[in-house]
């Protein structure tokens, strides 16, 4: 069994979720329960390093839904803190949020609750009924349409008051974003790719790759070549999820031209700003889809000590750099391929 790298934190149990005010209390507890199941089942939707989905969910006793960190599919070389593990943990945390919300309830998050546990992440409580906004219903019919897709994109820019939207969205969940500027691409583009040719140099990594983009039949995680794209010159390198293998997308005919980097920022560099950026994370994507754009994390330049150094000097010393987001208008209408999700059955579990 993986040992957890994941730091315990301090618990604050005073860190809630601002929520819509109660209207009325919930009247049946099948319904409540029945509502916790289905943003579980929403959240296996959500974005994770190598598609590792490394998350449990509890429902019950009661109207809470508990999230637990499965550090069974930690990446014990890529990702040795578990900061990718949480930031994982925190976008599907969010996704169940997002569910929740959309389909009428009022809910109470605490995060990291029990310092003596550091793999209880957060317990989401429905405190009652609330009426769903359009925005609401907008993130949730974002979910399932949510894909990370590798391909170049378009030379059109994306537009301002999208990326306005976008920053709302990311600094509603306590994280900040950062447009990468021009003069600041270069820096980006090489940090990017130094990184990649050293993680390949090392055999634990590349095993470790391995492992996760060629699964046995029937795992339903990991990253298929069918969604990879072959390497190709693009504005910040792109990685190789097919190595030794032959992927299954075209690379396309852009360069990434209008694409906008976009890099996950906050204060300090521990758990409880892991999960909030998994978090605000999962609004930017779905925000982003909501919108029409497509997505693609990067955290190429963040999984080593020596190029977060060099992503903090970008940030101008003002932050600690949680991930890339690579984010533009989609090239044709035809979105990349879903890649496989856990059988509900293997991530979540009805107490009594």
């Amino acid at each position: 069994m993986t040992t957890s790298h994941t730091p315990r934190a301090v618990a604050d149990p005073t860190v809630r979720i601002p929520t819509t005010p109660t209207i009325e209390a919930p009247t049946a507890q099948a319904p409540t329960r029945q509502a916790l199941g289905a943003a579980a089942r929403a959240a296996l939707r959500a974005p994770s390093v190598f598609n590792t989905q490394p998350w449990r969910w509890l429902v019950g006793p009661g109207p809470v839904l508990t999230l637990r960190a499965d550090t069974n599919r930690h990446l014990v070389t890529t990702d040795p803190d578990g900061r990718l593990l949480l930031i994982s943990c925190g976008a599907a945390l969010h996704h169940a949020r997002v569910a929740l919300a959309a389909a009428g309830h009022a809910a109470e998050v605490v995060r990291l609750p029990d310092p003596t546990d550091p793999d209880l992440l957060a317990t989401i409580t429905v405190t009652g009924r609330r009426d769903p906004t359009p925005a609401d219903a907008a993130l949730a019919a974002a979910i399932p349409r949510r894909r990370t897709d590798r391909r170049a994109f378009g030379d059109e820019p994306v537009p301002a008051d999208t990326l306005r939207r976008l920053r709302a969205a990311v600094e509603a969940q306590g994280t900040s974003l950062h447009e990468v500027r021009i003069d600041q691409m270069p820096m980006l583009s090489v940090v990017t790719a130094e990184a990649a040719r050293a993680e390949l140099a090392d055999p634990a990594y590349r095993a470790e790759l391995a492992r996760w983009t060629n699964r046995p039949p029937g795992s339903r995680d990991g990253v298929p070549a069918a969604s990879a794209v072959p390497q190709a010159p693009r504005r910040v390198q792109v990685r190789d999820h097919a190595v030794g293998g032959t992927p299954g997308l075209p690379v396309g005919a852009g360069f990434d031209l209008g694409a906008t980097y976009a890099v996950l920022f906050g204060r300090a560099d521990g758990a409880r700003d892991w999960l909030a950026a998994g978090e605000a994370l999962s609004a930017l994507l779905l925000t982003a889809v909501a919108h029409g754009l497509a997505t693609a994390p990067l955290s190429d330049p963040i999984e080593l000590d020596w190029p977060r150094r060099l992503m903090r000097d970008l940030l101008a010393g003002v932050g600690e750099p949680y991930l890339v987001v690579r984010l533009g208008i989609p090239l044709g209408d035809e979105p990349p391929p879903p890649v496989p999700r856990r059988d509900p059955a293997d991530v979540i579990e009805y107490l009594t």
